[in-house]
């Protein structure tokens, strides 16, 4: 265990000042939340399997546009579900000492570095509320978010190279990302986007 500080990006629940979360390898993050419970159904409460073996006829597969959006968006969540599962199969298995991705807080090293991460999720329309400095006595793994396992349907004993590659650490420094555990405090709150907007 280390103390450190560590810059955070807010996008879900505001953070307070002095507030303080404990993680460890039983607290699940964000992302364990949305790859692992979140379910794509239709308006009918049909998921993926149900959807296909319903419009999959001698003709080919004939989909109306929400049944269609069901099984695009059921596909991307399970390549990247599959991604973290290998992932964290590999860092159980070579680095058992770093965090899990799927029981951490993504941080960044430095300022410049969330601002990154920022631009990243502005492009993608993720909404962020808040930038806090953060004061962490845990441990942490600085990776490459680019160094990840493809998400594209390549073998699976690739995607298990990859995510070594991964695990290996930020060498190229393309997307470094902090994962963090341990008691994290907010000690400052840099930015607060929420009250920017009514300025």
């Amino acid at each position: 265990m280390k103390e450190f500080s560590a810059y955070h990006l807010v996008t879900n629940k505001k953070m307070s000042l002095g507030q303080v979360i404990n993680f460890d390898e039983h607290q699940k993050n964000t992302l364990y939340h949305f790859f692992f419970e979140k379910e794509q159904l239709n308006d009918q409460n049909k998921d993926f399997m149900q959807i296909l073996n319903n419009h999959y006829t001698n003709e080919g597969l004939h989909l109306d546009k929400e049944n269609a959006e069901v099984v695009v968006q059921y596909a991307g969540h399970t390549m990247r579900a599959i991604r973290e599962v290998i992932t964290e199969m590999v860092r159980l298995q070579d680095y058992p000492n770093y965090p899990s991705r799927l029981s951490c807080l993504y941080a960044a090293k430095s300022y410049d570095e969330v601002l990154k991460w920022k631009a990243l999720f502005d492009s993608f329309n993720r909404n962020v509320l808040q930038i806090v400095k953060l004061r962490v006595n845990g441990n942490y793994f600085e990776g490459d978010g680019e160094l990840l396992p493809t998400i594209e349907a390549a073998p699976f004993h690739r995607k298990i190279e990859q995510a070594r590659e991964y695990w290996k650490g930020n060498g190229k420094n393309e997307l470094p990302e902090l994962l963090i555990n341990g008691k994290i405090e907010v000690m400052e709150i840099i930015r607060d986007f929420t009250k920017e907007e009514f300025k």
